[in-house]
């Protein structure tokens, strides 16, 4: 990898484990999958996918297998998911979660992805009312 190559650093809520990345990734997609949503507790999932040679990890992830070949990849201290490997999908490749990056926009997302098990109300954001902050309620 050159120097001249744009990264992106992110880490847990914590701090114990920390990456810096490239900014140039395979995809960067918004999953709607269940499982993604169970294991993040949110209802969609940012991953951005770069190889496993274009980014450095400094800490030590927990591995849990969420499935035959999907591993999820979390901060023991904080319990963060960060990363996602299958080398049966994506050889030597690995999946960032986007939303722990430190600047989030450096990757504008490019596709949702397991729409099928999108919940309902998320097709219809746009819809409701927004607020800068948290809004004052009565």
């Amino acid at each position: 990898m050159s120097d001249s190559t744009p990264r992106a650093t992110g880490q847990c809520h914590c701090g114990a484990i920390r990456y810096s990345m490239t900014t140039t990734v395979q995809h960067h997609a918004l999953c709607h999958c269940s499982d993604c949503r169970r294991h993040a507790g949110a209802p969609m999932v940012g991953w951005a996918l770069v190889g496993q040679d274009e980014i450095e990890i400094t800490g030590t992830p927990k591995i849990y297998a969420s499935s035959e070949h999907g591993r999820r990849h979390f901060c023991g201290e904080c319990g963060t998911g960060l990363f996602y490997t299958s080398e049966a999908i994506f050889p030597e490749q690995i999946d960032v979660q986007s939303a722990t990056l430190d600047d989030p926009s450096l990757i504008p997302a490019q596709v949702q992805i397991q729409t099928a098990e999108r919940i309902g109300w998320m097709e219809k954001l746009d819809s409701l009312p927004a607020f800068e902050r948290y809004p004052p309620f009565k």
